[in-house]
């Protein structure tokens, strides 16, 4: 089973994969802080959440761009994912110097002494890489069969998923839990999860250690690609676009598009889970502003620009909207959201294809252009 179209998107593949496992790391590596080629810490830990946001991109994609389910709650999952192993990088932070006890900050200053009973199995590192994925699975799976079992889908699929990223941002937002009479303590309310020191054994800020962090994340980034690629291919993925060009007439064939959808929406949320867990060490931290339902209309503003429906699309937006972001938000702070706001506008008016589909689209433009010019140069007979 050939994995890729063409060509041209097997070099852009083997061109992300010299880039970002051997070139940035490298030029991180080897070359010395002043040099004009040196690729600072900093740049590698920008450019690691780059490509987990390609990855949560590539996960929406795969939902909206290839079965039809425009879902609002994709950071929601990203965020779960971080959160649990965010949970396992505060448990490693040692004893504080302030209270003299290995209990994060918050527990300390709401006089807590003993870990609560939820948080415990997070110190176990295998326990926090699992739940990574089963927390955001898990409530996919209760979500998406509640849904999907009554054939909910369309607008009102993508509002019940951002109604579900809302009430879970405003949970996460608070401190304490009041419930069936006992107070429980939650996960660091507005401030959320930071200032972790350690991952497995390695001190978390080293050099060394934020470059194999990245050379993970890209790996995840490129192993999801061709897993996608090969998805497509299968029995599975032609039945996955049919339900999203006709679901009606994939059910009367005999097909039950709700396993179809719960399987897809479970897996792609998963994915965006395992994307959080990379995210978090290379920013530093995570709280309850990662999975607002404005984040998650990020994600699609990232799908469409980059092209829905495609492979590439979603890695290509996904990297140069945030580059846009990271240069306005330093420049112009007030005008982010305008220039955001534009891109999507863009998209939708001019780019249906995204930048992915924008030669294609320019193709017939460009050859009668050409054709004009060839005949203004030929002299009349």
């Amino acid at each position: 089973m050939k994995l890729f179209d063409n060509k041209i998107e097997f070099g852009g593949y083997l061109g992300a994969c010299v880039v970002l496992l051997l070139i940035l790391p490298a030029m991180n590596a080897f070359f010395p802080d002043g040099s004009a080629l040196h690729f600072s810490s900093f740049q590698l830990s920008l450019w690691g959440k780059y490509v987990t946001y390609a990855v949560m991109a590539m996960s929406l994609n795969l939902l909206w761009g290839y079965t039809g389910l425009l879902c609002l709650c994709q950071s929601l999952f990203f965020a779960l994912g971080a959160y649990a192993f965010g949970m396992y990088l505060m448990l490693h932070i040692g004893v504080d110097d302030v209270y003299n006890t290995a209990l994060p900050d918050f527990m300390d200053f709401q006089g807590y002494t003993a870990l609560p009973w939820y948080w415990a199995p997070f110190e176990n590192g295998a326990f926090a890489i699992a739940a990574t994925m089963l927390v955001p699975g898990v409530l996919a799976f209760v979500f998406g069969f509640l849904a999907f079992r009554s054939r909910i889908k369309g607008v009102y699929f993508s509002i019940l998923t951002q109604a579900l990223t809302y009430a879970a941002s405003l949970f996460f937002f608070k401190n304490n839990l009041d419930l069936f009479g006992n107070n429980f303590i939650l996960f660091g309310g507005n401030n959320g999860l930071t200032d972790f020191k350690e991952i497995f054994g390695y001190d978390v800020n080293a050099a060394s250690t934020q470059r194999w962090i990245f050379v993970m994340s890209a790996i995840l980034m490129l192993v999801v690609y061709l897993i996608i690629a090969w998805l497509l291919k299968t029995k599975f993925g032609k039945v996955q676009q049919a339900i999203r060009d006709s679901e009606n007439r994939v059910r009367f064939s005999g097909y039950s598009t709700t396993t179809y959808k719960m399987l897809i929406f479970v897996g792609t949320s998963m994915v965006a889970g395992i994307a959080g867990a990379f995210y978090v060490p290379q920013v530093g931290g995570i709280n309850a502003n990662e999975m607002t339902p404005a984040k998650s209309l990020d994600v699609v503003v990232w799908v469409a620009l980059g092209g829905r429906g495609t492979k590439f699309g979603p890695i290509i937006g996904a990297i140069v909207v945030n580059i846009i972001k990271s240069y306005t938000t330093r420049a112009y702070p007030d005008s982010w959201l305008i220039i955001l706001g534009a891109i999507f506008m863009l998209v939708v008016l001019f780019m249906p294809n995204g930048l992915v589909g924008l030669p294609k689209q320019l193709a017939p433009v460009l050859a009668r252009i050409r054709g004009n010019n060839s005949t203004s140069a030929t002299p009349a007979s």
